[in-house]
């Protein structure tokens, strides 16, 4: 079932809500949707309620004017709690729907969240001024800020399209099926360029090493043995947190960077010990 609501700055958000009890919240990565998650929603709905939020501007949220900010999809997150009366749930973030998970907790602490799972997502995606390489390599930066700069000009210019294409192409298995990978590209592009551009600029320069020693709830780690994302962030994030557990999945398990829809039957499984324990 689909719904929308409004938030506090003007903005219309739909979103995924499904099943019923325990509520699980699903959130989406950088230029992606919600219906990224459709084997979850179709699989934990059937003895939980949950919910999938388009975040401003992507899948069926409608473009924003403003607010393509990793603290502002947070507030949002917050809100659609508030809009629902949802007093608890469990959420995953997946890519940069795990930053916005990160900046909900350091703006809103953990009272109303139970379980969490981190889904391959570095804890800094851009080197920053004074990182060690090994500081780097913990923290799974994947470029500095004159690269990112330059990904940023591109995907906002009349080539756009091929680098988001090209950029997707590093986020899978070389098995991919195509229709997946069809599919995969048509949520990317669905974003107003300029938006994705600067949401892009904001997420990568947004370092959370030090949020994880502060939360003290259960969380999964997912990562993958072939995702662009070095494994050793992950094991890294792993070990600064003391109510943890880290699954590295296999290529064979869909171990790039989209394992929910390349593998969902590992997936789903991984996920339902982790929430059922």
């Amino acid at each position: 079932m689909r719904k929308t609501f409004e938030t506090s700055d003007g903005a219309t958000l739909s979103y995924i809500d499904k099943g019923s009890g325990d509520v699980l919240i699903l959130l989406h990565g950088w230029s992606q949707s919600a219906d990224m998650f459709r084997h979850q929603v179709e699989h934990f709905s059937k003895d939980r309620r949950v919910i999938g939020l388009d975040f401003r501007g992507h899948g069926k949220s409608p473009d924003a004017a403003h607010g393509y900010r990793i603290y502002r999809l947070s507030a949002d997150v917050s809100e659609l709690l508030d809009h629902e009366k949802i007093d608890r749930a469990s959420m995953l973030g997946w890519s940069m729907g795990t930053s916005v998970l990160w900046g909900y907790i350091d703006l809103f602490g953990t009272s109303r969240l139970d379980k969490l799972v981190f889904v391959d997502e570095p804890a800094s995606v851009m080197r920053q001024p004074g990182m060690s390489d090994e500081d780097a390599v913990n923290a799974g930066a994947l470029f500095d800020g004159a690269t990112m700069l330059s990904i940023a000009e591109q995907i906002a210019g009349p080539e756009g399209h091929a680098a988001r294409s090209s950029f997707l192409d590093g986020m899978i298995t070389k098995t991919i099926e195509e229709d997946v990978k069809a599919f995969l590209l048509q949520e990317n592009l669905r974003v107003a360029p300029k938006d994705v551009a600067a949401l892009f600029v904001n997420h990568c320069t947004i370092d959370w090493s030090e949020i994880f020693r502060r939360i003290d709830l259960p969380t999964l780690i997912i990562g993958g043995k072939v995702s662009h994302v070095d494994a050793r962030s992950q094991e890294w994030i792993h070990g600064q947190m003391k109510n943890s557990e880290l699954v590295i999945f296999e290529a064979h398990e869909g171990g790039a960077h989209f394992p929910f829809i390349e593998a969902p039957d590992s997936f789903n499984a991984t996920l339902e010990r982790f929430l059922k324990a």
